[in-house]
């Protein structure tokens, strides 16, 4: 079987959530599947994480747009090299293509009510293409693929795809997620001190970063220790304006923000970690949320959307629209040492239940059953 995979965006060098999931699948086809030959399409960059082998073919198109790469570049490349299943990676895919499609559509955020605070250019454009791509696609894939069954359930009742053509296989985490030793103190590259609370929040209204930043004011307020918070590209202006808007000027000079972690170096940031803070108000699975918890870091997460599936019955759970709560549970991790060190067993044992390699078999067995 000739099977085409969408991996537009994985040679960027600052990736994110979806290029990770398709660069650990593709790397896990590679390694187990010898039979079946692979089309690789991607966007030129500087990052080449991902190279030909005998039946696996990394095919560069440049093209200036997103939107012109998936709907004009790529079905013309998918069919000159003879693709019988197109495999669309990233919720969208191409609109005039006769080629079988399976996509993977993590979510359907682009259909629920936004928050008409968020004013990235990137995000805005985004939202609307999947908004005009999706609903077009939908009844011409052979599978759709999602993360969840909190998203699969999501999907299925508000697009009203019937339950056959959906599939469920879950993300996984990649394998340097781990108990390390910091040997060489890496994560002084980024804060100076171990024992910090760590948190990913950008300016996506869905990653709740004010209420988090409100959180972490409250508890440095009633903390005695007073531990910093390492936060990852986010945006300087943007921070002002939640410190100005709430009030909370005590944060300023307890936040370290570094910029982009390269995800190598992720592993020794949750290592040294207190606590992981990933209080989202809505996922659609949360790869994160297993690293930190790889890692043997506790983590704070929320009650809501696929969370508590992944993170299981015993995960730190907390209702992310609740300042006070997060704020007390961060309190609690600090106060109460036979609760933390219990909640990092728990997170610990849970993440062996979740692996790229689970992920790539449930997918290339997706593939089989529909040629």
């Amino acid at each position: 079987m000739i099977i085409g995979i969408e991996a537009q965006r994985i040679f960027r060098k600052n990736k994110h959530g979806m290029d990770y999931v398709v660069l650990q699948e593709i790397k896990e086809l590679q390694q187990m599947d010898k039979e079946n030959e692979y089309y690789v399409f991607v966007k030129p960059g500087e990052d080449r994480c991902v190279e030909s082998s005998a039946n696996v073919h990394v095919v560069e198109l440049n093209c200036p747009s997103y939107p012109l790469w998936e709907q004009w570049a790529l079905p013309r490349a998918a069919k000159k090299a003879g693709v019988e299943l197109l495999h669309c990676t990233s919720n969208t895919a191409p609109i005039w293509s006769d080629i079988p499609l399976v996509l993977t559509l993590h979510d359907i955020i682009f259909l629920e009510p936004r928050d008409k605070q968020n004013k990235s250019l990137y995000q805005n454009l985004g939202w609307l293409y999947r908004r005009w791509d999706v609903p077009r696609i939908l009844n011409k894939c052979r599978r759709i693929i999602t993360v969840s069954n909190f998203e699969m359930e999501n999907i299925i009742n508000k697009l009203n795809i019937p339950r056959e053509r959906m599939a469920m296989i879950y993300n996984g985490y990649n394998e340097w997620f781990k108990p390390v030793e910091d040997t060489e103190e890496i994560y002084k590259k980024y804060i100076s001190e171990k024992g910090f609370f760590f948190f990913l929040g950008n300016t996506d209204p869905k990653k709740n970063t004010e209420r988090t930043l409100v959180a972490y004011s409250k508890y440095l307020n009633q903390s005695t220790v007073r531990r910093k918070l390492l936060m990852a590209d986010l945006d300087p202006e943007y921070l002002n304006g939640i410190i100005e808007r709430n009030h909370i000027e005590n944060i300023r000079s307890n936040i370290v923000m570094p910029g982009y972690i390269v995800n190598s170096d992720l592993p020794y940031i949750y290592n040294n970690a207190f606590a992981f803070l990933y209080t989202s108000l809505r996922e659609s699975f949360g790869i994160p949320l297993l690293e930190g918890m790889a890692c043997g870091v506790p983590v704070i997460t929320s009650n809501t959307s696929s969370m508590p599936e992944i993170g299981g019955p015993e995960a730190i759970l907390i209702n992310p629209e609740s300042s006070e709560e997060i704020a007390g549970m961060m309190l609690r991790l600090e106060n109460d040492e036979a609760f933390y060190n219990e909640k990092r067993k728990v997170g610990f044992e849970r993440a062996k239940l979740f692996s790229w390699r689970k992920t790539a078999e449930q997918l290339l067995a997706l593939y089989l059953r529909i040629k």
